[in-house]
C-alpha cells in the first residue's frame, strides 16, 4: 500500500533522477587519489580528491566478509568493483594510486578498479619499513 505514482507528460527525465543522485551530480570529479592499505587481515580502499579530501570509502568488512576471509584478494577485488562503480557516477577518469601494507589484496583491488576503464596515471608504494629496528635487550647479569 504505498504511495501512488502521478506521472506528469513531458517531464521524464526529472522522474528517472532519484533524490541520492542530485548529491552525487553536484559533486564532478575527473582526477582522484586512490589510497589502498592492505594488511593481513582486511584491505580498506579510499577515493580522494586531488587536495586529499575524501570522497569514498570501503572495505572488506563493509562489504560483509567476516574473519580469515576479509584478506583474500577476491575481498579486495569486490572493494575495487564497487569504488569503480561509485567513481563512475563521478564522473572520475584518472587516478593516481598510493600503495601501504604488505597484505594479499594490494594488486587485486587495483586490477579490479582499473577493470572499469578509469585510468591511472602513477603508483606509489608508501609502505613503512622498518630502518634499523627494535633495541636489542641488555645481557643478564647474574
Amino acid at each position: 500500500m504505498g504511495k501512488k505514482r502521478i506521472v506528469k507528460k513531458g517531464s521524464s527525465e526529472e522522474s528517472i533522477k532519484g533524490a541520492g543522485s542530485k548529491k552525487l551530480s553536484r559533486r564532478k570529479l575527473d582526477k582522484g587519489i586512490l589510497y589502498v592499505q592492505s594488511t593481513y587481515n582486511n584491505t580498506k580502499v579510499l577515493l580522494t580528491d586531488t587536495k586529499g579530501n575524501a570522497v569514498i570509502s570501503s572495505s572488506s568488512g563493509a562489504l560483509g566478509f567476516k574473519g580469515a576471509k576479509k584478506g583474500t584478494p577476491f575481498a579486495a577485488a569486490k572493494i575495487g568493483e564497487v569504488l569503480a562503480e561509485k567513481a563512475e557516477i563521478l564522473g572520475l577518469k584518472e587516478v593516481s594510486v598510493v600503495v601501504k601494507g604488505v597484505g594479499s589484496g594490494r594488486e587485486s583491488s587495483i586490477r579490479s578498479f582499473v577493470s572499469k576503464g578509469i585510468q591511472i596515471t602513477s603508483i606509489k608504494d608508501r609502505t613503512a619499513v622498518p630502518h634499523n629496528g627494535p633495541t636489542a635487550k641488555k645481557p643478564r647479569r647474574v
